[in-house]
């Protein structure tokens, strides 16, 4: 197989995968839902998580310097079975981090455009238990585009990869900018709010963990530099 990628494309493989839709998606959820103002705190946890994660994936790729990321790695340091049901692990974790991708791009669309994505974006099949009966036109139409680009050539799916990565990395450089100059200090000392009650900690420590979980949904990708070596 040619191999048709440089670093800085596994580096950008890598940044796109982490700082992608995922922050967009995870955040308002973990804000409104799991933790509130101190998701900030949630994102600092997920993100050490990640790293102590990338630190054992570096040694890893030194020391075995194969392609197939931690299935490769799992395989030789424990055996086949359990190789087995990490490549699973993996593949379920990719599907299901595309897919609330997909979905989330579905729910923007429909508040850019003012309409209800239930009623136009979305059409229910009678029969499915409630809550798994929706199929996301625009989320399933978004999926197969960009498995066609993919399909089509690693050069220019990595080409794309990278335009679309520095669009998403200048937007999260503009709301911190906005954040900044906008923001009220007060929103982190005040310990009550009438808005929120619970202050900065509406849901305790709890809480914090609970929407770590949720955001490192954001930090998955780092993984991929090392399932992509045999293309470079």
């Amino acid at each position: 197989m040619k191999r048709s990628l440089r670093w800085y494309d596994l580096v950008g493989f890598g940044i796109g995968g982490m700082v992608g839709a995922g922050v967009f998606v995870t955040t308002r959820r973990a804000n409104r839902i799991n933790v509130g103002p101190s998701v900030v705190l949630s994102y600092a946890v997920a993100g050490l998580c990640a790293l102590l994660s990338a630190f054992c994936y570096t040694e890893f790729a030194v020391d075995l310097p194969v392609a197939g990321g931690a299935f490769s790695y799992i395989r030789v340091t424990f055996g086949e079975f359990l190789a087995f049901l990490t490549g699973a692990n993996l593949i379920i974790d990719y599907v299901l981090s595309n897919a609330a991708a997909a979905r989330g791009f579905t729910a923007y669309l429909g508040t850019a455009m003012e309409i209800s994505t239930h009623t136009h974006l979305r059409f229910t099949i009678h029969g499915l238990p409630e809550g798994y009966n929706e199929i996301d036109i625009v989320a399933v139409a978004v999926v197969l585009l960009l498995t066609l680009v993919i399909c089509y050539s690693t050069r220019e799916s990595s080409l794309l990869n990278m335009v679309l990565t520095d669009l998403h990395i200048l937007f999260i450089v503009f709301v911190i900018v906005v954040g900044f100059w906008r923001g009220e200090w007060k929103n982190f000392t005040e310990p009550e709010n009438p808005k929120s009650p619970g202050g900065f900690f509406p849901f305790g420590a709890s809480g914090v963990i609970n929407g770590a979980a949720v955001v490192y949904l954001s930090y998955i990708g780092y993984d991929g530099c090392t399932s992509s070596r045999k293309w470079r």
